[in-house]
C-alpha cells in the first residue's frame, strides 16, 4: 500500500529528500523540487550505461550518455498551509502523481525539498502493499502500524475500520480470496481511520460503487471539517470546486496556475480542448493572466454568466453523419443571453440553441429537431419545431433556414452531447442529420445542492418543522 508517515521527523532516510520540522502555519512546503527518469530505448542500452561510461572515464574520455532524460517534474514550489484543501489538476503526465508520491515519501526527488508538518495518510494505490497472504485483519495491523499507530491504537480503533469497509466475515479471511472492491475498501477504511493530519489523495475515489463512494467523500469532508490538510488529485471538475480551496494546474511538470478553483478549473479546459498547434499560445494567455487569477478578491468578482465560454477544440473529432438526402446542416450552436456561442457553461444555463440548414430539393413537410445525451448515452431532453398542431415548414431549392430554440437548461454538472436533424414528414425520412456532433460542458457555480442529472436546486424549496 502506497501509505507513508512524514510527520514531525527530521530525515527520511534513502530518499534523498530533506523532511524538516515545522512549527508554523505551514502544512506542506515544497521547495524547487525536481524528478528526472533516465530512458532508455533498448535493454542492453541500460547495461552500457553502466559499464562503458565508467571505463571511459578511467581512461580520460568523456563518457557517452545512452539514455534520454524525461523530467517528469521541474522546479516545483509551493506551501499549502494547515486546514486548506488544495486540488491539483492536469493532463494525464503532467506530474501529478509523481508529485505527490514525492510528499508522501515514496519516491525520491532528483533535486529539491519537502517539508511536512503532521502525520500523513495518503491514498495513492489502494491495497497495493496488502499482503495476499494475510487476512484482512492482519493487513490492518500492519498497514496502521505503517502508518504510524500502536497496536493499542489499533485495537481502539479496529471496530470503526471494520465497520467502514464492511466486508463482513471476509475481514478472518485471506486478501487473495478478496474482489477488488473488497480490497479497495479495506484500505480506505484503514487510512481514513488514522486521524491524519494531512489527506493526500490520488484518484482513489474513482473506485467502489456508488454507495461507497460517497460514505468516502463524507468522511473525508469532515476530515475536512475537523481542519486537517487535504492535497486532492481528481479529473472530476465538480469534485475539485466542490471540496478544495485552492486548485493548483499542473503543465509538463510545472506548475502553471494556483488560485481560485472556478478559475483554476476554466483555464485547465481551455488546455484540455487547445486545438492542435495553439498549446503554447493558450499556456502563454494563462501565464499573461496569473496575477489576476490568483488575486484574492478574484473569487467575489466572478459573476454568473463567469463560465459561459466557448473552446474551439471542445468538439467531437468525427461525429456520425447520415447521408444527405437534399438537405445539409450548415451549423448547430450554442449562444448564451448577449448572443455569443458558447460550449462551457454555469449550472442554471439560459440561452439560445441554433441550428442553420441549406436545402437542395423541394419539401413539404420538413421538421427540425435535436436532442441532448449524457455521456453514457443517456438521451435527457429535446426539442423540435414546428411545435404541434402547428403546420409544418415548406422549403423550394436554395432555400436556408435557421431555427432558434430559447432554452433553460437546469443540467447539473458534466458534459452532454447534442444530436441534431431534419427530417422529412412522410417524404423519406431524415433529410440530414449528426449524432453526437457538439458538446457542452456544465460547471457548477458553487457547492451543488442537486447531484445527478438534473439541477432542481432553483425550483425546489425546503423546509424543517417538529411533528
Amino acid at each position: 500500500m502506497s501509505f507513508n508517515q512524514l510527520g514531525n521527523i527530521s530525515s527520511a532516510v534513502g530518499t534523498g529528500m530533506s523532511v524538516e520540522r515545522d512549527t508554523s502555519n505551514i502544512a506542506i512546503r515544497v521547495n524547487n523540487l525536481s524528478k528526472c527518469y533516465q530512458i532508455y530505448d533498448k535493454p542492453r542500452d541500460r547495461l552500457k550505461q553502466m559499464l562503458i561510461p565508467r571505463f571511459q572515464r578511467s581512461i580520460g574520455q568523456s563518457p557517452k550518455q545512452y539514455y534520454r532524460e524525461f523530467w517528469a517534474l521541474k522546479d516545483v514550489s509551493f506551501e499549502i498551509n494547515k486546514g486548506e484543501t488544495v486540488g491539483i489538476i492536469g493532463r494525464n503526465g503532467s506530474g501529478k502523481s509523481t508529485l505527490l508520491q514525492m510528499i508522501c515519501g515514496t519516491l525520491s526527488p532528483t533535486s529539491g525539498t519537502v517539508q511536512t508538518n503532521g502525520r500523513i495518510a495518503a491514498l495513492l494505490e489502494l491495497g497495493s502493499g496488502f499482503n495476499p497472504l494475510f487476512t484482512g485483519r492482519e493487513n490492518i495491523y500492519m498497514n496502521a502500524a505503517v502508518l504510524g499507530l500502536s497496536k493499542k491504537e489499533v485495537d481502539e480503533r479496529f471496530d470503526s475500520i471494520a465497520a467502514f469497509a464492511d466486508i463482513g466475515q471476509f475481514i478472518e479471511q485471506p486478501v487473495k480470496t478478496y474482489s477488488s472492491g473488497m480490497a479497495v475498501r479495506l484500505a480506505f477504511a484503514v487510512a481514513i481511520n488514522v486521524d491524519p493530519q494531512i489527506l493526500v489523495v490520488d484518484e482513489a475515489l474513482s473506485v467502489g460503487d456508488e454507495l461507497f463512494k460517497r460514505k468516502c467523500f463524507a468522511r473525508i469532508e469532515a476530515i475536512k471539517n475537523n481542519g486537517a490538510t487535504i492535497l486532492f488529485v481528481s479529473h472530476a471538475i465538480s469534485t475539485i470546486n466542490q471540496l478544495c480551496n485552492e486548485a493548483i494546474l499542473m503543465h509538463r511538470g510545472n506548475v502553471l496556475l494556483r488560485g481560485n478553483p472556478r478559475t483554476v478549473t476554466k483555464h485547465y479546459h481551455q488546455l484540455l480542448f487547445a486545438k492542435a498547434g495553439s498549446e503554447n499560445e493558450v499556456i502563454a494567455s494563462i501565464k499573461a493572466g496569473r496575477l489576476d487569477d490568483v488575486s484574492g478578491d478574484q473569487e467575489d468578482g466572478l459573476n454568473e454568466d463567469y463560465f459561459d465560454d466557448y473552446i474551439e477544440g471542445l468538439t467531437v473529432a468525427a461525429p456520425l453523419k447520415y447521408e444527405k438526402q437534399g438537405g445539409e446542416i450548415l451549423s448547430f450552436e450554442m449562444h448564451d443571453a448577449q448572443g455569443k456561442k458558447v460550449n462551457i457553461v454555469s449550472t442554471g444555463f439560459s440561452g439560445l440553441v441554433k441550428l442553420v440548414v441549406r436545402f437542395d430539393a423541394p419539401f413539404q413537410n420538413v421538421v427540425f429537431g435535436f436532442h441532448l445525451k449524457s455521456v453514457s448515452g443517456l438521451e435527457i431532453a429535446g426539442l423540435s419545431y414546428p411545435p404541434p398542431q402547428s403546420s409544418l415548414v415548406s422549403v423550394a431549392p436554395g432555400d436556408t433556414m435557421e431555427v432558434c430554440w430559447k432554452v433553460n437548461m437546469p443540467l447539473a454538472a458534466g458534459t452532454y452531447f447534442f444530436t441534431c436533424g431534419v427530417r422529412s414528414v412522410g417524404e423519406g425520412g431524415f433529410i440530414d442529420r449528426i449524432v453526437d456532433g457538439e458538446v457542452v460542458k456544465v460547471i457548477a457555480k458553487s457547492n451543488p445542492l442537486s447531484f445527478g442529472i438534473v439541477d432542481i436546486s432553483n425550483e425546489s424549496q425546503c423546509w424543517e418543522k417538529k411533528i
